[in-house]
């Protein structure tokens, strides 16, 4: 029977918890919670029970009494209580006191009472939960109804990380219930939890400090026990896998941007920025994807994405999105001024140098077909570039150099070149190679370095951050994590890896505490310490180790500059705002633990790690000093752990002070005593082809190396401890290196700053004997400011490949500091597009004598400049065959050696020339008089249409008084094997069609295949300097693997020359000249123009002087002729006429007037008269030389016939070598012009053409 409305109104509830309610009749004295709680919990009432009376004390209807008389008819665990009188009515009607809970039960004390009042007698009645409905298909539900539960059931499990390691002490929960543990992993991670069930659907789910949440299901055995075995993973910082790329859409299309990150755990939320300001998720509705539609020019800019889970968090690059008009074209069709360098006797008039405006379509991004619009990744990717070219004439002295211009750009298909890292892994102390080392690229093996320790590593497209494991499978090395720079517009970038040697190992007790030292500079403090406690070495399964432990600890000692090359990573982390930041270390250290005996690699549980603050110059540093770990996937460090300056409880003879953290070493990982610095700048760096630091003369694809260093303590500048590294590749504007900088003081950080290319080192701008602020770039007083020094600075024996400053942050009050070459850090954007006229430092590559022109233009630095043309030297732009060849020279000096390449077989370039390649020899410094070139030439093969092989003609022409003497025996069958042959009767040059088999050394054909031109160069140049095909030289070794060989003959000292001759006997010299043209007329066929640049035909020293030498540079040639033409003229009646000034008058301009003169006409012209040379001191007009030359033109029509002779005669003899005589002829059908060269002048060389 249920209760009045009135008195069921009446009631208290404590669900679940302990409480009191006290109430009065009229007021209510005291109240904990509300008196009517407007909702019950789910459940039936029980009936009434009255077991007291309020006899004696007062009336107690207390639960435990009601569970001894009626246990049937109460609950375990009721969940609310009612009371009444049993005359109905409520307590705080009758003004009693009372205090209940469904817990206890019903009390009313006679003393609480007021007045002396006695308790009315009551009736309880309790709230029990509905019956339990819960069906378990394995076992019974729990007392709660919560669960299933099986009594007989035993669970055993097991906890490791992913390396297999047990873990200990970690707390073990159901899935479903993760705040009730049921159980703890001991030190072997086993764990034992009873009475659960192992169904489909139970999970096991542990947790632990630094590892993410693992879980696992249990496997039932079918004899009452399950097993369940639970992997942790480590704790990851999140990376960026894919980042949206840049984009170009016409006004009104849709796009697509996709980013994506992995960590552990995987992110939870992505988040989209639109020029750096968050869009509203419920506008856009992105996730992994951020799509726009119906696009307006107000959306383009910068688009970039963020990951973020409860751990950590990333920032993607930021991707460009171009919106275009639909009145705007997509490209500009004029294209822009690209200079290329012509030989030195292609002066033009037109511009007044020797450089000529070939045209080039900057390779940007433009609109394409759009029908694939919400894709993350277009299809095809469209750039400006070549619609149509045309083929100009260059007129040079007395030949006509055909070139291809660019007329028209347009929106094509880009040119997607392979991006390749290419490089060798060898010790940092004697340079053993790496061989057959392990290649990781992120947690998946790529391949093996090889026996030289060389390696190629093909980078995956939209790469932005390469990182790179080698692992010594022998385990000599310590294992080497490197961040590769990229050059983004494709091509190969050559890394030299320098190994660190693991130290020599020493023998731990295991169960006593050792002290490891960290430091390997000799007769310094070390840098800090390892204290390992006694049993803390533990095998693979868990148990403890008790015997002989090897230990090898590496350091990297920043100390030593000579570590820098071996240091792992590029210093970075990542913030909890997903930035990238950078580090500056104290020291690095690996270790390596295992059993003496067996060999078995040791894990160490927790040890302590000691940091001398002595060594820590910045103040700042010693409270910011953290221990970090090198995350092998992803190249970066992540935090460990935090140092503490440790309580002063040393000895009394101990006078240093340490900071102290815990090194828990879960993993085989690097570790870094490191600080995040946040004083950061940008230095600017432009790399040059030479030191004459032309703006059109820059090179691309340099690695340009900037170190941070630190004064030590107790010296003001050397020795000096690095910091940290960073390596940029140069583009087409330089490159911009992040560094350390100080605004207080100037020399807090200095730079050591390094650039290579292809493994050659460039040269630093000198700084001694004084500083030249127009040679080094930077404009005083901030270059005093800055202290540049080279690194010959104070002794001129060092390398002279790096430069050292001080890192001063430039104060944006002093209008000298604003242009460079250091920027603010926030200052990026202007660093980058910096004009060359702005303040910055330079490197240089010391000037070799080689020239190389193409008939259809290329930059090797920028793949994207290809074109399509059947007369590009290289077809393929994803492929780069480079073919050498090395010629040896016997004389006295270095000579320059030409190869001319023209199209043999290919109906499209037969007889047309692809280019012109000169290289001067180089001596052997091992051999007196001999020398050898590696002289590069356009290899045979498939042309850009790959439909028809052509044979390259290439003819090897040395300058000089030279003759061919020997030929290789293997190419020379090679070519005999493989017709048609070339004839090769002058002994001047040599010619052939070049092989298209990949011939070696054997053959002194050197032949490369590379996806970078530049590379594919230098390592077939390196290999001809070694005379191998598997070797790499710097050194020219002239007897290995040479080709062919030339004899070149210099005339004995005090020999007259012909300037000499001509002036003290006209008459003479000249008819001794007509004689031997003469001769030389009937074995000669039709001429050719080989045309030297005159800057290249010194045959003295490699290095260009420095003093200044009339004639050597067209320009000069040029105004002298202007301003002396009327020294040396013509007359009416052909007479050449030449002034003789005094002594003051430098002979060198005499010369060169007269010869070029001889040029202006032929040998018919020429009359010879007597000479009258000048009085002393008279002036230098008013004397003449008149040389007459009657008789030559009187010979010159019996020399035609004798030339007709001539030929006549050489079909006669070509006949009879066709028959077999193959006697050697002084004829040829291609000649060398007649080359007439002073000996006292060596560096003026003419030609005169028949």
């Amino acid at each position: 029977m249920y209760p009045s409305v009135k008195w069921a109104s009446f009631w208290m509830a404590c669900c679940g918890k302990p409480c009191c309610r006290v109430a009065t009749l009229g007021n209510t004295s005291k109240s904990h919670g509300s008196l009517f709680p407007p909702l019950l919990p789910a459940g039936e009432w029980t009936s009434w029970f009255n077991v007291d009376h309020p006899g004696g004390e007062g009336d107690f209807e207390t639960l435990e009494a009601i569970r001894f008389y009626y246990p049937e008819r109460i609950c375990a665990r009721p969940l609310s209580i009612q009371a009444r009188t049993t005359k109905w009515e409520l307590p705080k009607e009758v003004g009693e006191v009372v205090r209940f809970s469904p817990q206890e039960g019903f009390h009313c004390l006679n003393k609480e009472q007021l007045s002396n009042r006695t308790c009315s007698n009551y009736h309880v009645r309790f709230l029990c939960p509905v019956a339990c409905q819960l069906s378990c298909a394995i076992g019974i539900p729990n007392k709660d109804c919560t669960g299933c539960i099986c009594p007989n059931h035993t669970l055993l499990g097991t906890v490791r990380r992913a390396d297999g390691m047990p873990l200990a002490d970690v707390p073990i929960a159901l899935a479903d219930q993760p705040l009730t543990p049921l159980a703890q992993s001991n030190r072997w991670g086993q764990f034992t939890i009873r009475g659960i069930c192992a169904g489909d659907s139970t999970n096991v789910t542990a947790k632990l400090e630094r590892f993410a949440p693992g879980s696992a299901s249990p496997v039932v055995n079918g004899s009452g026990t399950s097993l369940v075995e639970i992997t942790l993973h480590r704790l990851e910082q999140l990376y960026m896998v894919t980042s949206p790329e840049s984009k170009v859409r016409m006004v009104g299309e849709k796009v697509r941007f996709c980013c994506s990150a992995q960590g552990t755990p995987e992110p939870q939320r992505y988040y989209w920025y639109h020029n750096g300001m968050l869009l509203n998720w419920k506008t856009y509705n992105y996730s992994r994807s951020l799509v726009l539609r119906d696009l307006r020019t107000h959306q383009a800019g910068f688009y970039h994405c963020k990951a973020s889970n409860n751990h950590s968090s990333i920032k993607s690059s930021a991707a460009h999105l171009t919106v275009i008009s639909p009145d705007v074209p997509a490209c500009r069709a004029q294209p822009e001024e690209y200079l290329i360098k012509l030989p030195d006797d292609c002066f033009q008039e037109a511009t007044g140098s020797n450089f000529y405006n070939v045209g080039h379509c900057p390779s940007t991004p433009c609109a394409g077909n759009s029908s694939d619009g919400l894709r993350c990744q277009d299809a095809t990717q469209h750039c400006c570039g070549t619609q149509r070219m045309e083929v100009r004439e260059i007129h040079c002295t007395g030949y006509i150099l055909p070139v291809k211009v660019v007329a028209e750009c347009g929106c094509t298909t880009c040119t997607r070149p392979k991006v390749l890292v290419r490089g060798k892994a060898s010790a940092a102390d004697d340079g053993e190679p790496l061989r057959f080392g392990e290649i990781y690229l992120g947690a998946e093996k790529i391949g093996f370095t090889g026996y030289q320790g060389t390696f190629t590593i093909e980078v995956p497209p939209n790469t932005e951050r390469l990182v790179v494991k080698f692992v010594d499978r022998l385990q000599k090395f310590v294992d080497a994590i490197k961040v590769f720079p990229l050059d983004q517009r494709g091509g190969a970038v050559y890394q030299e890896v320098k190994l660190m040697r693991k130290k020599k190992p020493v023998d731990l007790a295991s169960m006593e505490s050792n002290t490891i030292p960290l430091g390997e500079v000799s007769g310094e403090h070390p840098i800090g310490e390892i204290v390992i406690p006694p049993g803390s070495f533990f095998r693979s399964d868990g148990q403890v180790y008790n015997g002989t432990v090897k230990a090898s600890i590496t350091f990297v000692d920043p100390r030593d500059i000579g570590t820098v090359s071996t240091a792992s990573s590029d210093l970075n982390f990542i913030n909890a705002e997903g930035d990238l930041f950078p580090l500056r270390t104290y020291g690095m250290f690996s270790m390596d633990f295992w059993e003496e005996e067996t060999h078995q690699g040791l894990e160490v549980g927790r040890a302590e790690i000691k940091m001398d603050t002595d060594l820590i110059k910045t103040l700042e540093h010693t409270e910011k000093m953290k221990l970090w770990s090198l995350n092998p996937i992803t190249g970066l460090w992540e935090e460990e752990a935090s140092l503490k300056l440790a309580k002063k409880k040393r000895k009394k003879r101990e006078e240093r002070n340490f900071l102290i953290g815990n090194l828990e070493v879960r993993e085989r990982r690097l570790f870094n005593l490191d600080v995040a610095e946040r004083r950061r700048c940008f230095v600017k760096v432009r790399t040059y082809i030479n030191e004459k630091f032309y703006p059109s003369e820059q090179l691309e694809g340099v690695i340009v190396t900037l170190v941070n260093l630190e004064p030590r303590p107790g010296y003001p500048s050397n020795p000096r401890a690095w910091g940290r590294f960073d390596s940029v590749v140069t583009g087409p504007n330089g490159a911009c290196l992040p560094a350390f900088c100080d605004s207080e003081r100037a020399d807090a950080y200095t730079a050591y700053v390094t650039a290579t290319m292809g493994g050659e080192e460039l040269e630093a701008v000198p700084s001694s004997p004084k500083l030249n602020p127009r040679a080094i770039g930077v404009s005083q007083p901030y270059l005093n400011k800055l202290g540049y020094q080279r690194t010959d600075h104070e002794d001129p024996a060092l390398k002279k490949n790096a430069f050292r400053i001080n890192l001063a942050k430039p104060n944006q009050n002093n209008i000298d500091e604003t242009n460079g070459p250091i920027y603010a850090y926030r200052n990026l954007k202007e660093c980058d597009q910096a004009p060359v006229t702005a303040n910055h430092f330079r490197f240089y590559r010391v000037e070799e004598d080689k020239y190389e022109y193409n008939v259809v233009p290329f930059k090797e630095t920028d793949l994207t400049t290809w074109t399509g043309d059947y007369l590009s030297w290289w077809p393929n732009p994803q492929e780069f065959r480079a073919c050498y060849i090395k010629v040896k020279i016997n004389g006295p000096h270095e000579y320059m050696v030409r190869s001319r390449n023209v199209g043999g077989s290919h109906p499209r370039t037969r007889g047309q020339l692809y280019g012109l390649r000169d290289s001067r020899s180089i001596r052997d410094v091992d051999i007196l008089n001999s020398s050898a070139a590696c002289v590069e030439f356009k290899c045979s093969g498939m042309l850009f249409d790959q439909g028809m092989v052509d044979r390259t003609v290439v003819s090897v022409i040395p300058q000089g008084s030279c003759h061919r003497t020997a030929v290789n025996s293997y190419l020379r069958e090679y070519l005999s094997r493989h017709p048609p042959l070339v004839e090769n009767n002058d002994t001047m040059a040599f010619s052939m069609l070049a092989p298209v088999d990949p011939l070696g050394h054997n053959y002194g054909i050197y032949t490369v295949t590379d996806q970078n031109p530049h590379l594919a160069k230098e390592i077939a140049i390196g290999r001809c300097f070694a005379g191998a095909s598997d070797g790499f030289s710097r050194e020219m070794k002239s007897d290995r693997g040479t080709a062919l060989t030339f004899t070149c003959y210099e005339k004995p000292v005090g020999t007259k020359s012909f300037f000499q001759r001509l002036l003290e006997s006209p008459s003479q010299t000249l008819t001794e000249m007509r004689r031997e043209m003469s001769a030389n007329e009937q074995l000669r066929g039709p001429s050719q123009v080989v045309s030297y640049p005159s800057g290249l035909r010194t045959v003295l020293q490699r290095r260009p002087s420095r003093r200044r030498r009339v004639g050597t540079s067209p320009i000069q040639q040029q105004g002298l002729e202007k301003q002396y033409s009327s020294y040396a003229s013509f007359s009416e009646a052909g007479h050449l006429r030449v002034l003789l000034p005094s002594a003051a008058f430098p002979l060198e301009i005499l010369e060169f007037l007269i010869v070029r003169r001889l040029h202006d006409a032929p040998p018919s012209s020429w009359n010879v008269t007597e000479a009258s040379r000048s009085v002393a001191g008279a002036s230098p007009f008013q004397t003449f030389f008149t040389p007459y030359l009657e008789q030559a033109r009187q010979i010159w029509p019996w020399l035609l016939g004798a030339a007709v002779i001539g030929a006549i005669i050489a079909m006669v003899v070509k006949g009879l070598i066709t028959l077999g005589t193959r006697k050697k002829k002084r004829s040829m059908e291609e000649t060398q012009p007649l080359l007439m060269e002073d000996e006292n002048y060596p560096h003026l060389t003419y030609q005169s053409h028949l």
